[in-house]
C-alpha cells in the first residue's frame, strides 16, 4: 500500500497515481470515497488520504469522517432490532434503514437449529446486498463454503465506536506496516483478548475481565481520537496495563 496525496470532494484523480494493472482483464477496484464518471474519469466524493494497493489493484480515500455506506463484502457489526417470520431486522448505523439478515443465513441453520436472537443482540455479518433502492442484506456464512469463519452472534464483551478510518486500518493484514498500529500487538503480550472489527465503525472486544476489555477498547479509541504514532501507542499501552 502506498499513500499518494490528500484529496478533496470534486478532485479528479490523475492517471499517474492509479495502480498499475498486472492483469489487463482485471478491473480497477474503487473503494470508499471515489466514483467513476464515464468514460475514464475518477472523482473524489470524500476528503481524505488517497491510498493505493498495487497488489489488489485498488484505490480508495481514507477518511475518518462521513457516514458509513454499506458495500457488498464489507464485514459489519450490527444490532438486532426485531425479527419477522424470515428475517432479523438489524441496525448497521443509527437512523438508517434496517438491514435484513435471513434467519437461515448462519452455518448449518435450519428452522429448528437457527440461532434465536432478540433485540439488542450483536451479530458479526457480511454485507451480501447493497443497493440504494433496497434494504441492505446480510449473511453470516462464506458463500463458497457455507462456513461461518468467525461470523455470527457475538456473545459477551463490549462494543466501542471507532472512526471509519480506524476500522479500515484495523482490517489491514499487516497492522504495523500498513495501518501504522502496534497497540493491539503490545496489548496481546500481556492481555488475552478477542476482537471483531466492523467497517461501520464498530469494535467488539471480549477479554477475561471487564477491566481488560475496557483497557483494550480504550487503547484503540485513544489511538484513533488522538492520532497516536507508534511510540505514543507503546506508552499508552504501558500506562493502561497498570490499571488492569
Amino acid at each position: 500500500m502506498a499513500t499518494a496525496t490528500v484529496v478533496l470532494p470534486g478532485d479528479v484523480i490523475p492517471g499517474e497515481v492509479l495502480p498499475t494493472a498486472k492483469n489487463p482483464t482485471k478491473p480497477l477496484s474503487l473503494g470508499p470515497g471515489l466514483q467513476h464518471d464515464p468514460p475514464n474519469t475518477i472523482t473524489a466524493v470524500l476528503g481524505g488520504e488517497l491510498c493505493v494497493d498495487e497488489r489488489k489493484y485498488a484505490i480508495w480515500v481514507e477518511s475518518n469522517g462521513g457516514r458509513y455506506v454499506p458495500a457488498v463484502g464489507d464485514l459489519v457489526i450490527v444490532v438486532v432490532h426485531h425479527s419477522s417470520a424470515d428475517f432479523y431486522h438489524c441496525a448497521i448505523t443509527p437512523y438508517t434503514t434496517f438491514a435484513l439478515l435471513p434467519q437461515l443465513a448462519f452455518e448449518g441453520a435450519t428452522r429448528k437449529t437457527r440461532p434465536v436472537l432478540t433485540g439488542g443482540n450483536l451479530v458479526y455479518a457480511r454485507v451480501s446486498l447493497a443497493n440504494k433502492f433496497m434494504e441492505p442484506e446480510l449473511e453470516c456464512i462464506q458463500p463458497a463454503t457455507g462456513k461461518a469463519d468467525g461470523l455470527g452472534p457475538l456473545k459477551g464483551g463490549m462494543l466501542f465506536d471507532i472512526s471509519l478510518g480506524m476500522a479500515r486500518r484495523l482490517m489491514f493484514p499487516k497492522l504495523k506496516e500498513q495501518g501504522r498500529l502496534v497497540v493491539l500487538e503490545e496489548l496481546a503480550e500481556r492481555v488475552p483478548y478477542e476482537i471483531a472489527v466492523g467497517r461501520n465503525g464498530k469494535l467488539w472486544v471480549n477479554s477475561s475481565s471487564v477491566r481488560a476489555t475496557l483497557a483494550v477498547g480504550k487503547a484503540v479509541r485513544e489511538t484513533d481520537e488522538r492520532s497516536l504514532g507508534i511510540e505514543e501507542q507503546k506508552k499508552l499501552v504501558k500506562n493502561l496495563l497498570k490499571t488492569i
